[in-house]
């Protein structure tokens, strides 16, 4: 049979049929080569976004963006490599503390992740408050600092997944990023061309979370997990509860504070623990690894691996022990405090890292600087007391109108009185045989 033309193949999906392996393949390789042009993108993400596609196409389409550029290889090292991803919230560092947790256990973590997105806060952005570490290390840097530390925490490479990339900024200007299909495999390409052998995803759900219901984060978690099993990559997902910050920081400095605080011990928050170390605990199932994630935290040895990659690559030898030479302070430092006295019944998490951007602490547009200082720490969690003397939180800022403003916004998203809601941390548990 001769290949599709671009235009057949939209044609197919626009009538709502199902598009076979290779006619996926065939588009998203000339969308790569430049012989599908991005009108025909947008003409397919289009039918894509009005018709969606079976799990079959799903894994079609993110096997064929993963092999649009490099896949790397990790058989050189002695163990299992695998990584996490969360779908975004606010406080959500966790991935600060479960790549080194997880290298302490034995297994490696090439981590690739993302910058902030909205309203969420990115791991890049939080890894480059730290002065001279490199998110964007070359192959051979890579390889040798995920050797040597077990884990190492970079951005996407121009090379891994050049489709996803290319796709997503017409997603991004079409309004189409909002469809389960497209969303599973700009996820899982990345993922897959990483040349993971397990992954465990992090599905948020609640006011904080892309996904607002459990119903929908289960429908993205349960196509996250069988597309990525589909492709081969074993794969399971925990759906956790995103209805408010989950660290009690929120801002790129504040957040890597309070990374380095959970790994030497200094302080943990306990929802923070609980998460990281489930999702620690997924991963290390999913490999077949037998370790003991909070034996390996309390230790120091998951510090050291954290130390030990910061240094790699390109940060500061000595961060861990002296990261307030290192992580530079906001000008303006002050409480916030509730309207009224009483208990927080509820959080608006959404309207919370929104503020963060008011400060300058994300994005308002995909070109802003970032300004790592800023942002909230000491977070009230829901359920807490709040008076004259007890705050809501405290606030960094750099710039005295955006801190005034951030401070109305962060004291609207929180809810005095009433019964406090507090949901449970962990929604669900989707096992790599679950999805459909």
């Amino acid at each position: 049979m001769a290949p599709s033309l671009p235009q057949e193949t939209i044609a197919r999906k626009r009538d709502g049929k199902p598009l076979s392996p290779d006619e996926i393949a065939g588009f998203i390789a000339g969308f790569a080569d430049g012989s599908v042009s991005h009108a025909q993108a947008a003409a397919f993400a289009m039918a894509v976004y009005f018709n969606d596609m079976t799990r079959d196409e799903r894994v079609a389409l993110t096997l064929a963006m993963r092999d649009s550029g490099e896949v790397l290889d990790w058989s050189f090292l002695d163990g299992p490599v695998v990584d996490k991803h969360s779908t975004g919230g606010v406080g959500d560092n966790v991935s600060l503390m479960l790549a080194p947790i997880l290298a302490a256990c034995g297994v490696y973590v090439p981590m690739i992740s993302g910058r902030g997105l909205g309203h969420t806060g990115g791991t890049l952005d939080k890894f480059e408050s730290i002065p001279g570490y490199v998110t964007s290390p070359d192959s051979g840097r890579l390889r040798q600092v995920v050797r040597a530390a077990g884990c190492a925490v970079i951005g996407q490479t121009d090379t891994l997944a050049p489709a996803d990339r290319m796709l997503y900024a017409i997603r991004d200007v079409t309004a189409t990023v909002e469809n389960i299909s497209l969303i599973t495999a700009s996820i899982l390409s990345k993922k897959l061309a990483a040349g993971l052998d397990a992954l465990v995803l992090d599905v948020k759900t609640g006011s904080g979370a892309f996904m607002k219901t459990p119903e929908d984060s289960r429908a993205l978690a349960e196509s996250l997990v069988a597309v990525a099993n589909g492709a081969g990559m074993r794969t399971g997902a925990l759906i956790t509860d995103m209805s408010q910050p989950l660290a009690s920081a929120a801002g790129n400095a504040l957040e890597m504070r309070n990374a380095v605080d959970f790994l030497t011990g200094t302080a943990q928050d306990a929802r923070l623990r609980e998460v990281t170390l489930a999702l620690c605990a997924e991963a290390l199932s999913l490999a077949g690894v037998e370790a003991d994630p909070a034996k390996m935290l309390e230790s120091g040895v998951a510090a050291e691996r954290f130390s030990a990659m910061v240094a790699g690559l390109g940060g500061p030898g000595d961060f861990v022990e002296n990261m307030d030479t290192y992580l530079k302070p906001a000008r303006v430092v002050r409480d916030v405090f509730a309207p009224e006295d009483g208990t927080i019944s509820a959080i608006d998490t959404h309207a919370v890292g929104m503020a963060v951007v008011v400060l300058g602490g994300g994005r308002r547009i995909p070109t802003d600087a970032i300004d790592h200082a800023v942002g909230f720490d000491h977070l009230a969690p829901i359920g807490a007391a709040v008076d004259a003397s007890r705050p809501i939180a405290r606030l960094h800022a750099n710039d005295d109108m955006a801190a005034d403003e951030a401070e109305r916004r962060l004291m609207a998203a929180y809810r005095i009185g009433g019964a406090a809601g507090i949901n449970p941390l962990i929604v669900d548990r989707i096992a790599p045989g679950e999805a459909i």
